[in-house]
């Protein structure tokens, strides 16, 4: 990471524990995180982008790779990595009595994440199309919106952000990459002794945030 660049980069996984404990409230707080994280990135005038996995039926997921780009990512992502604990009643259970739910935040190094993931030209689809918009003299009249697949994995990002073909096609390389590392980050989850350390991790350690209700609002102090 190159920290006070513009493309300084900095990547942060919320999970919501051990499989057999995600219960549908610690996703809704897996959702609450990610969106107030987005928030804040575009406040800070980052690129934010998060990939979930694990959704159950409400679209909360279990899991997620959020990955901020910009001068001042580290220390966004620094600001959310511990756990982060979440103060309410139950909006699926009404008379449940439990009001802690608990979300893990931690840091994905870069260190050899994509050693194994081959980008050759061999192994991509690469496809083009008319990037969509709202229409009106700026509207992009040239197939510069770009789909990649990774054959091997089946794993594909698409991006029409950008005008050109060239930085549709970064951007959609980063995607893909991060796709698959969020697909290795989960498979080393799913070991089932990891997922304990880890949920027990989550409910002893100390709150690095406090929210409070469905507002997710942040408790002071």
């Amino acid at each position: 990471m190159s920290g006070g660049h513009a493309d300084e980069s900095a990547r942060s996984n919320p999970s919501a524990g051990h499989q057999r404990r995600r219960s549908p409230e610690c996703r809704r707080a897996v959702s609450l995180v990610i969106r107030r994280i987005e928030r804040e990135a575009l406040k800070n005038r980052l690129q934010v982008v998060a990939e979930t996995s694990g959704s159950d039926r409400s679209g909360d997921p279990a899991s997620a790779l959020v990955t901020l780009t910009g001068q001042g990512a580290e220390k966004l992502a620094k600001e959310w990595t511990g756990t982060i604990r979440w103060i309410c009643k139950s909006p699926f259970r009404p008379h449940h009595k439990r009001q802690n739910w608990f979300v893990g935040v931690f840091p994905i190094a870069e260190i050899s994440e994509t050693e194994n993931l081959d980008l050759g030209p061999a192994h991509l689809k690469i496809e083009t199309f008319r990037a969509g918009g709202p229409g009106g003299q700026h509207v992009n009249k040239t197939d510069s919106a770009v789909r990649i697949t990774h054959l091997p994995t089946g794993l594909s990002a698409v991006s029409e952000d950008e005008r050109s073909q060239f930085r549709n096609r970064k951007t959609a390389l980063e995607r893909l990459t991060t796709k698959w590392i969020l697909q290795q980050q989960l498979e080393v989850a799913a070991d089932r002794s990891k997922q304990n350390r880890l949920h027990k991790q989550l409910e002893r350690g100390n709150s690095t945030r406090v929210f409070l209700g469905e507002k997710f609002a942040e408790k002071s102090g």
